[in-house]
């Protein structure tokens, strides 16, 4: 399974990510804004989606094509 990023690199766990647009978070009143950056990321079973964590959200699911590597 490839899973790749929104210019076609490929990502794998444990990598840094950064968002390419402002994202608001489900279920809370946060924000993401473009820029912030994504560490440690988890591929999920689904190539479209990973798992990670930032400065301001735990737990955070995220649409490949809203994050590029940093």
């Amino acid at each position: 399974m490839d899973v790749k990023d929104s210019n076609g690199t490929k990502l794998a766990d444990g990598d840094t990510v950064t968002l390419i647009k402002d994202l608001k978070v489900k279920g809370s009143n946060v924000t993401l804004k473009r820029g912030d950056v994504v560490k440690n990321i988890r591929l999920t079973s689904d190539e479209e989606e990973i798992e990670g964590r930032s400065d301001k959200v735990k737990g955070l699911v995220l649409k490949t094509a809203f994050v590029k590597k940093a």
